[in-house]
């Protein structure tokens, strides 16, 4: 979790912990750490883990995003275009790599698109992608069965965004190749698609 302010989420903590009106000693036997590492959490002198993240917000009635200063996105999606500009966006993060699969009549019954991340590619990012999606799936299900709780759900959502907070991403904008350097792509795509080179433009 190098990416964190441990300063701030030590003052974060503080905060939470006076609220609640219990003092360090208090904090400490809840956690069943010592009086010493409560301190340096406040301090931010050492790394608190998400497990114990998670573990003060449930004490400190507060959620592990909180703590870790971490906000999610606060524009409201208004249109579908505010939808589509997001799957955009995803297209500019390195180490995320996808798919989009295309299944529409005469050659299959459904009309059905998805994007995929393929989990054993070299993406640096993308075996967590799948395995998020697969929690996500899980956890959907459960509240879609009535087998859950909206508040779990909700405790789910806040333990996974804390959890991938830390991994930094980088977005950057393809950039525009001339013409020469675009066919010779093309080529070396062909070549490495198919076996060989097709003829352009």
């Amino acid at each position: 979790m190098d990416n964190f302010d441990y300063p701030a989420i030590g003052q974060r903590i503080k905060q939470l912990r006076k609220r609640k009106g219990l003092n360090q000693t208090e904090l400490a036997q809840m956690l069943k750490k010592s009086l010493r590492t409560v301190q340096k959490y406040e301090t931010g002198e050492i790394e608190v883990s998400i497990a114990v993240v998670n573990q003060i917000a449930d004490l400190l009635d507060s959620t592990p995003t909180y703590i870790l200063g971490y906000e999610s996105s606060s524009t409201q999606i208004r249109t579908l275009s505010d939808v589509m500009d997001f799957l955009f966006k995803l297209e500019t993060v390195e180490g995320i790599d996808f798919k989009i699969d295309v299944q529409k009549p005469p050659r299959s019954k459904q009309w059905e698109c998805s994007i995929s991340f393929d989990g054993k590619s070299m993406a640096e990012f993308n075996a967590d992608m799948c395995l998020f999606l697969e929690q996500w799936e899980d956890e959907r299900s459960e509240l879609r069965a009535y087998n859950s709780t909206q508040a779990a759900y909700k405790r789910w959502k806040e333990q996974t965004l804390a959890y991938y907070a830390a991994n930094a991403v980088k977005c950057t904008e393809p950039e525009e190749l001339d013409r020469d350097e675009r066919i010779a792509k093309r080529t070396e795509f062909l070549e490495k698609e198919y076996g060989k080179s097709e003829s352009n433009e």
